[in-house]
């Protein structure tokens, strides 16, 4: 779809937020920070650190200060009245809060000890985990891997901006555009309309379906796998890639379709997650973006359609359009893919198989129905799960 004067949706905010310090300022940044005390990254920290940096949460340019804290967990609002779901907040040990102060400026971090980032500490305060969990997700059941997150991390956040120094390696190269790269190509392909989809699963049959439906109204689609910390249960993030591709190349039109990486964490939160990832596609130039059944839920702590209706009285406001869809399926009367909403036909007539299923088929070396899974993603899954236990 060429369209020399096709204007992306704006960053959320309004303006795209760059952290990202350029070599020379880099230099001297990491010189100066050197001497400077040194907070370790959580891996979920370290995902907040890049999406804060490239824009992904504009417009944050930093961690939470504890207004922003209270309003977001309380209201769902940043203290200036912008819609904001989920604390973007980072936990400091009891002995560095004591130690750091406002007006400081901390060395970020990794594992490894690799300095990432900077931060001018504007606040060190409390963290009320209780209040945030019960909030945010809606339950502080240790069980939920999100709550398991908040809990387990130490009782002060420090807030402050941050510059990124050294950008970590990324896994996948040629697929990690940041906010402005993705906005760039966008452009390049002549798109003004782009739907986004969120997925840390690989996508089978009902995923494809609803993306090719929402494509059938847009410009292009963003396939937009998170590959930020999950739980370990998942399907690893390189095996979903492999996924990825082979059903992009076998499936989709060519030019009407844009894999990139989504650097996140993710944090299980249903609803509210659903919004931080409506958001956050929004600054990667999305201007639709899919909402099925049980978005970024987990177990059963969530309604089916939760997810959806949180958007309804915020949905202007975020300037997205969010495509609600329901579950999917393939029809053997129909003969086809359908939803409730096209399909007369009873449940029996319907190719339904439980996760636990597919996986025991996968494992075992079986194909699921193609039906349900495309051959190529069934092998890609079938050599990866080969051997695993259950």
């Amino acid at each position: 779809m060429s369209n020399s004067k096709a204007t992306l949706v704006e960053p959320y905010g309004g303006t795209l937020v760059d952290r990202v310090a350029k070599p020379g300022a880099a230099l001297k940044l990491a010189a100066d920070a050197a001497t400077a005390p040194k907070i370790a990254l959580s891996e979920r920290s370290l995902c907040d650190v890049i999406c804060i940096a490239t824009g992904a949460y504009s417009p944050l340019e930093g961690f939470m200060g504890s207004a922003d804290y209270a309003s977001v967990v309380d209201t769902m609002r940043l203290s200036n009245g912008l819609v904001w779901p989920i604390p973007i907040v980072l936990p400091i040990e009891e002995s560095l809060a004591k130690r750091l102060k406002a007006g400081d400026i901390a060395a970020l971090v990794d594992a490894s000890f690799n300095m990432v980032a900077a931060i001018e500490i504007s606040e060190i305060y409390h963290a009320d985990h209780a209040r945030e969990t019960s909030k945010v997700y809606g339950t502080s059941d240790h069980e939920h891997p999100g709550v398991a997150a908040v809990l387990d991390a130490p009782p002060h956040y420090c807030a402050g901006k941050i510059t990124l120094i050294s950008m970590p390696k990324p896994d996948y190269p040629e697929h990690s555009l940041t906010p402005a790269q993705t906005r760039a190509k966008f452009a390049e392909l002549g798109w003004r309309t782009v739907v986004g989809f969120q997925t840390r699963n690989p996508v089978h049959r009902a995923h494809e379906y609803l993306q090719k439906v929402a494509l059938e109204s847009v410009d292009g689609l963003l396939l937009h796998p998170l590959v930020g910390k999950t739980k370990g249960d998942d399907v690893p993030a390189d095996v979903r890639m492999q996924c990825y591709k082979v059903l992009l190349e076998k499936y989709y039109p060519l030019g009407r379709t844009v894999l990139g990486v989504f650097p996140a964490a993710m944090r299980y939160a249903g609803p509210r997650e659903a919004v931080l990832h409506a958001i956050a596609r929004k600054n990667y130039g999305v201007s639709h973006f899919i909402v099925g059944r049980d978005h970024a839920g987990v177990g059963t702590y969530y309604g089916t359609f939760d997810a959806q209706r949180i958007f309804d009285d915020i949905e202007g406001e975020l300037g997205i359009t969010i495509m609600r869809f329901e579950h999917s399926f393939w029809c053997n009367v129909c003969e086809g893919m359908a939803t409730t909403k096209t399909c007369p036909h009873k449940p029996e007539d319907r190719v339904a198989l439980s996760g636990t299923k597919v996986r025991d088929m996968l494992r075992s070396g079986q194909r699921p129905p193609q039906e349900f899974s495309r051959p190529e993603v069934a092998d890609v899954l079938i050599a990866a799960m080969a051997g695993t236990s259950a």
